[in-house]
């Protein structure tokens, strides 16, 4: 399961748009308290599918967010003591960028930069505390005896102790290897893929439409834009709310007065998948159509694992169409006729929108 935990300072729109997201009815109460729950990841080729085959089940990929209620200032401590998001695969800020009195911002004025910036500081923070606290444990052990292990985990810390100094986000080291793999174990906040979702005035949606780069510009947050694994989306939570009030037709109509193909909510969604470094392959029938979420360059038989651990033991051959090709065909028969049926061994790397049957032993 993929997870992305929501971040955000008081008055953001934070939790609302959790709400709208995971179709979830109750705020969570309290400092502290962990929401949790799961978005459909939008996708009109399982919608293709679903109709080519009218099966009894359509299973859509899902993303996994959690929201959690933090005190009134959010700080370094309160996100470091907090495990939901050191759990998660990325992190989705709501950065706001409307205006409106009856709802004011906790630090007095509308700044998308400065919020931003205010929150990858506490992230850098946090880090820094973890990272000088495993650096004492490290020295310590070393003064024990000396492990190879134990100096090349020191030489990387001490890479991201000097980033985290100078203001960077680990997310900005090129890690490759065995250092990619000693990182992923501290769950650095920072390390973590960010998107930042910008939560603009309803005219100010009317304006830049679906252009991240005009959003962007608009809240002043193109350079921060720039920095690695960072990516953004931009919307409005009043519309947003107002769209999941609407009829499916409705919904659209709505959506194309505004000039925009989605919801800002499935491009949340959507974006947050992407950004993971995730794609989906499908498995169809009359019974179930459903999509799989797996990292790009998966092979074939750690793809079989995804439906289950007995077919990726027992893995023969993986029996392979593109989408296009049974899309255009109309049928799985059709495109054996025409030679587009593939059987590809276990180390295959699954392509983005595959539809397989895996041959298995029992």
């Amino acid at each position: 399961m993929l997870r992305a935990a929501l971040i955000g300072f008081p008055s953001s729109g934070k939790t609302t748009l959790f709400q709208l997201m995971t179709s979830a009815r109750d705020a969570p109460k309290g400092r502290g308290d962990v929401n949790i729950g799961i978005s459909k990841v939008p996708d009109s080729r399982l919608d293709a599918l679903t109709a080519m085959y009218n099966p009894r089940k359509r299973v859509p990929a899902t993303v996994e967010f959690t929201d959690i209620i933090a005190p009134a200032r959010s700080g370094a401590q309160a996100l470091v003591d907090v495990a939901g998001y050191k759990n998660a695969d990325a992190l989705v800020h709501v950065v706001r960028a409307f205006r409106d009195q009856s709802v004011p911002h906790p630090s007095g004025s509308i700044d998308p930069a400065r919020d931003a910036q205010a929150m990858e500081d506490e992230l850098i923070l946090a880090d820094l505390g973890v990272a000088e606290r495993r650096l004492e444990r490290i020295e310590k052990d070393l003064k024990k005896g000396r492990s190879a292990e134990l100096e090349k985990e020191r030489d990387l810390v001490h890479r991201c102790q000097k980033a985290l100094e100078d203001g960077k986000p680990l997310r900005a080291l090129e890690l490759t290897g065995d250092d990619l793999k000693r990182l992923r174990g501290f769950q650095f906040l920072s390390a973590k893929p960010l998107l930042l979702v910008i939560n603009l005035d309803e005219e100010d949606l009317s304006e830049v439409g679906a252009s991240i780069e005009k959003a962007a510009d608009k809240a002043g947050l193109t350079a921060f834009l720039a920095h690695a694994a960072t990516r953004a989306v931009a919307l409005c939570a009043k519309i947003e709310l107002e769209i999941s009030q609407l009829e499916g037709d409705d919904a659209r109509a709505f959506l194309s007065d505004l000039g925009l193909k989605e919801s800002g909510l499935d491009r949340v969604i959507r974006t947050s998948y992407d950004l993971l470094g995730y794609m989906s392959f499908f498995t169809v029938g009359e019974d179930e159509c459903r999509a799989w979420s797996i990292a790009r360059g998966t092979p074939a038989q750690l793809a079989a694992g995804e439906i289950h651990t007995d077919i990726q033991r027992g893995f023969i051959r993986a029996e392979v169409v593109a989408y296009d090709a049974l899309t255009t065909r109309g049928s799985m028969a059709a495109c054996r006729d025409h030679g587009e049926v593939r059987l590809e061994g276990k180390e295959y790397v699954v392509q983005d929108g595959d539809i397989i049957n895996f041959r298995f032993a029992t």
